[in-house]
This record gives structure tokens, C-alpha cells and sequence, in this order.
């Protein structure tokens, strides 16, 4: 079953707009540079994201979100705690983000 993998940022206030911009290209790059380690060929099955813009002020500091496909939660397990690009990616946005949230979910699945 395929994992859907919600990211939201709130980037730091004082940050230059091409400085988010960059680390929002890259998060988006993580589709096509991210490899399975075994077949070496992108696994992520889809990518979106960008700057919030939401009428109903419900973000609380949230400035951009991002949903990420996986075809599985093993490669969602991989992307997470061992690919290095990925890895590599997280460590970038170092001193970038005042707040950051994940979630993930299959969908349909409702309870335990």
C-alpha cells in the first residue's frame, strides 16, 4: 500500500526569498534524486508542494507544505532513515526552518 508523506516548513522570517526558493527546489529534486539502493532508479512515485496559500489563517507559521508519494512504507522507511540524498537534504536546512512537521498516512486506514 502507498504511503503519502505530508512535510510542512515554517521557514525563519529573515531569510532571503532565494534562499527559500533554493531549498524548496531542492526538496522537490528529492523526487529524481533520490535512488532505491538496489535498482539505483528514483522510487519516489510523486512530488508536490509550495508556498502556502490558505484564506482560512488556520497555518500557524506554516509557509509551505509538501506531499510526497512512496509505493511502499519500506521505501518511505528508507527515504527516511538511510538514503543519502535525502539525509544530505535534511542536514541543509539547518539554521533554516523555525519549525518543522511531518505526518504520513495510507489512505483509507482510519484506525489501528
Amino acid at each position: 500500500m502507498s504511503i503519502t508523506h505530508i512535510v510542512l516548513f515554517q521557514f525563519k522570517a529573515d531569510l532571503a526569498t532565494e534562499v527559500i526558493n533554493d531549498a524548496c527546489t531542492r526538496m522537490l529534486s528529492l523526487r529524481d534524486n533520490c535512488l532505491h539502493p538496489t535498482s539505483q532508479k528514483p522510487y519516489i512515485k510523486a512530488s508536490s508542494g509550495g508556498i502556502d496559500n490558505s484564506p482560512e489563517g488556520a497555518q500557524q507559521g506554516i509557509t509551505h507544505a509538501f506531499v510526497v508519494e512512496f509505493s511502499s512504507a519500506a521505501d518511505r522507511d528508507y527515504y527516511v532513515s538511510e538514503d543519502p540524498v535525502h539525509q544530505n537534504f535534511v542536514k541543509s536546512l539547518g539554521g533554516l526552518l523555525e519549525k518543522a512537521q511531518v505526518i504520513d498516512f495510507t489512505d483509507g486506514v482510519l484506525g489501528k
